[in-house]
């Protein structure tokens, strides 16, 4: 994988591969043409914010195995799309993230602030 930088400036780290996340499933939050949800954020999931997701139309909870997909639990990382963790943000109920694991794209459209305030203590 070329470098890629996270949203510290630094290089891209892992988020997860237990579940394997990532548009590319690679587990990196990484992106490119074709991913029109720019999953760029590695959070750590919580029943708020998987209910809030559920709620807004992605059911992230419920395992699709035909895709591969075994459902997320929380406590589980991913790699969200930056749009859906901004409107869970607006909604008071964002989960943390990983900030070594959050593609530098992600700050196109959210603040690092906001990241840093949410940001998972390693």
């Amino acid at each position: 994988m070329p470098k890629r930088t996270n949203v510290l400036g630094t290089e891209l780290e892992c988020c997860c591969q237990d579940p394997m996340t990532g548009f590319y499933r690679d587990g990196y939050c990484r992106t490119g043409a074709g991913d029109q949800g720019l999953h760029t954020v590695c959070a750590e999931m919580t029943a708020e914010f998987l209910e809030f997701s559920r709620r807004s139309g992605n059911d992230l909870s419920t395992p699709m195995l035909e895709y591969g997909f075994p459902g997320l639990q929380p406590g589980d990382r991913w790699c969200l799309c930056v749009t859906r963790w901004a409107e869970a943000l607006a909604a008071g109920c964002a989960p943390l993230v990983v900030l070594e694991a959050c593609h530098n794209t992600a700050l196109e459209f959210v603040d690092l602030k906001d990241l840093q305030a949410h940001a998972l203590i390693r």
